[in-house]
């Protein structure tokens, strides 16, 4: 299966990580920049053909902003679950999961993507069932870091949880009605960061496998945050008391 990347981020990423996968690129005619010409240079580089389109055309390729380049690639498959324990292994005390259940909306999955990123967590887990899967809006939305991520998605939650503890990972789920806030727990140590649905939240199972259940404190009217916002708070809560240790 193939799908389309578009955006500079996405396909730059792309042509950086997995240049084997992509089989065409297509940029807007005319333009010239020193943003676009890396994406030529890599492409030739990697000896891919690039063809040059209206934008007319270009926007007829996809449903989002395309920013003048466009790239058919092989689908973006997400990791396998036996990748898990060694992923775990390999971070140590420093691993930091981010588990996402029930986000459905690719444009969530690809900020929380972007952010799980920049907070240097080194890995993302999501049910197969009732979640949004890689594709290329996600791509677009994550600016690169869906091919930098390791993404997994998996059968069992609940079980990939207590699998995560018998490795010594505590689980963190964020849950409105949880009594504690999530400053005053401790990120610090190997921790898997559980962000629910907006609106229905976590699901039982995955909330009753959690070590410890908290909340981010709402000062306004408003009950909650959109699930990308919330991620990005409580990640960078982790890596705040990390670094002040």
């Amino acid at each position: 299966m193939s799908e389309t990347l578009f955006g500079l981020h996405a396909v730059l990423t792309a042509l950086e990580r997995r240049p084997d996968a992509l089989r065409e690129i297509y940029v807007l005619q005319g333009r010239r920049d020193k943003r676009l010409q890396k994406v030529l240079d890599l492409a030739a580089r990697h000896q891919l053909p690039i063809t040059e389109r209206s934008r007319e055309a270009l926007d007829k390729m996809v449903s989002g902003r395309h920013q003048g380049v466009v790239a058919v690639a092989d689908a973006m498959a997400p990791g396998s679950e036996k990748d898990i324990p060694g992923i775990v292994e390999a971070a140590g005390r420093d691993a930091l999961i981010l588990v996402l259940d029930g986000v459905t909306d690719p444009h969530n999955l690809g900020a929380c993507l972007r952010s799980a990123d920049a907070a240097g967590v080194q890995l993302v887990i999501a049910p197969k069932d009732n979640s949004a899967s890689l594709n290329a809006t996600v791509s677009k939305v994550a600016c690169g870091a869906a091919e930098a991520v390791p993404f997994v998605q998996v059968t069992n939650l609940a079980r990939c949880l207590t699998q995560l503890q018998d490795l010594g990972v505590w689980i963190v789920g964020m849950a409105g009605e949880a009594d504690d806030s999530l400053y005053d727990c401790d990120l610090t140590g190997p921790r898997a960061l559980v962000m629910g649905a907006e609106g229905s939240g976590m699901r039982r199972l995955t909330k009753e496998r959690c070590d410890y259940l908290a909340k981010l404190p709402m000062a306004g009217e408003v009950s909650s945050l959109n699930v990308s916002v919330a991620t990005g708070i409580c990640l960078f809560e982790a890596v705040r008391q990390r670094r002040s240790l």
